[in-house]
C-alpha cells in the first residue's frame, strides 16, 4: 500500500510544476497592466511613461516570461511567494490572512449540513439572503455581516456567533448534492448479486448493507467529496460577498480586478496543493474502503 501511495505523490509534482506554469503564463498574458492600473490617470501625461517602465523593472515585469518564472519557482522553493504590486505585503501573509476565516466555516459547515435535496435547485445568495431577512433582521438572533463585532473585544464564542450563518448556508448548499449521490450509489450497489446472495445466507439486513453495500457506495461520494473540499477556499465567493466575509474568494476576486500578478499566481499555487492533497486523500480512502485498488 505504501508503494501505491508514494506512486500516486509522485505522479502529483509533474502536475503540480505544470499547473504553476499554466497559470504563471496565463495569469501573465491576461488583459491590462498592473503598473498602470497602480497610476492615476490624471497623471498619465507627461513623463508617466518613464514612470512606468521604472516601475515594471522594479517590479521584474520587463523581463522575458520564463525568466519570471524561474524566477518565482525558485523562490517559492525557498518558501517565498513574492510581494503584493498593490500594498507591497508578502503573499504569504495574505493568504494567511484569508486562509483561517476559509477554514472556519469549511469545516464546520458538513457538521451543520442538513441532507436536503431542495437545496440542490435554490442558490446560494437567496438561501443566504432569506436568512440574513429571517434570523438577523426579523428575529434579531445572528448578526448581518462580518467576522466579529466592531468595536467589542474579540473572543471564541463572538467569532462563531458570526460563523453560524455563513456556515450553514454553504453546507445547506453542499448537502443537497452529497445526499443525492450517495443514495443513488447506495441503491446501485444495493442490487448487486453478492448482496443477494449475503441475504440469501441469512445475514441481517442491517449487517448487509453496512458492511458491504455502504463501503462500495462511499467511492463516488469520496469523488464528489474530494473535488468539492478545494472549492470551499476558492469557489464560496457569493457566500462571501453576502455576509461581508474576508475569505479566499474575495481575495482572489480583489487581486484579479486589480491584476496583481503575486497575490493571483499564490492564491493559484495553493488551490493546486489543495487540490492534490485532496486527490490524494481521495486516494487513499479509495484504497481503505475498497482493497482491491490498493493491487492496481
Amino acid at each position: 500500500m505504501y508503494r501505491w501511495l508514494i506512486r500516486r505523490l509522485l505522479v502529483s509534482i509533474p502536475v503540480l510544476l505544470g499547473i504553476t506554469l499554466l497559470s504563471f503564463v496565463f495569469v501573465r498574458l491576461a488583459p491590462g497592466d498592473p503598473v498602470r492600473m497602480m497610476v492615476n490617470p490624471e497623471y498619465m501625461a507627461g513623463g508617466a511613461e518613464e514612470y512606468i517602465a521604472l516601475r515594471r523593472a522594479e517590479l521584474g515585469l520587463d523581463k522575458p516570461l520564463p525568466v519570471q518564472y524561474v524566477a518565482w519557482l525558485g523562490e517559492v522553493a525557498r518558501g517565498n511567494l513574492g510581494y503584493s504590486f498593490f500594498d507591497r505585503r508578502p503573499v504569504g501573509d495574505i493568504l494567511k490572512e484569508r486562509v483561517g476565516p476559509t477554514i472556519q466555516y469549511s469545516v464546520l459547515d458538513y457538521a451543520a449540513a442538513v441532507l436536503s435535496l431542495a437545496t440542490i435547485s435554490t442558490p446560494s445568495f437567496f438561501l443566504g439572503l432569506a436568512a440574513i431577512y429571517i434570523f438577523s433582521l426579523k428575529l434579531n438572533l445572528l448578526p448581518t455581516s462580518g467576522m466579529f463585532t466592531a468595536g467589542a473585544p474579540r473572543t471564541i464564542g463572538d467569532d462563531l456567533h458570526h460563523l453560524v450563518l455563513p456556515a450553514v448556508i454553504l453546507g445547506l448548499n453542499l448537502s443537497g448534492p452529497f445526499a443525492r449521490y450517495a443514495r443513488s450509489s447506495l441503491l446501485e450497489v444495493i442490487r448487486q448479486d453478492y448482496l443477494t446472495t449475503a441475504r440469501a445466507k441469512g445475514l441481517p439486513g442491517r449487517l448487509v448493507v453496512l458492511r458491504h453495500a455502504f463501503p462500495n457506495a462511499l467511492i463516488p461520494l469520496i469523488t464528489v467529496v474530494g473535488i468539492q473540499v478545494p472549492t470551499l477556499f476558492a469557489g464560496a465567493v457569493v457566500i462571501e460577498q453576502i455576509f461581508s466575509w474576508p475569505g479566499m474568494g474575495q481575495m482572489a476576486l480583489a487581486a484579479i480586478t486589480q491584476r496583481d500578478y503575486p497575490v493571483l499566481v499564490g492564491f493559484i499555487l495553493l488551490v493546486a496543493v489543495l487540490v492534490l492533497i485532496s486527490n490524494l486523500l481521495a486516494d487513499f480512502a479509495y484504497a481503505i474502503v475498497d482493497p482491491r485498488i490498493r493491487l492496481q
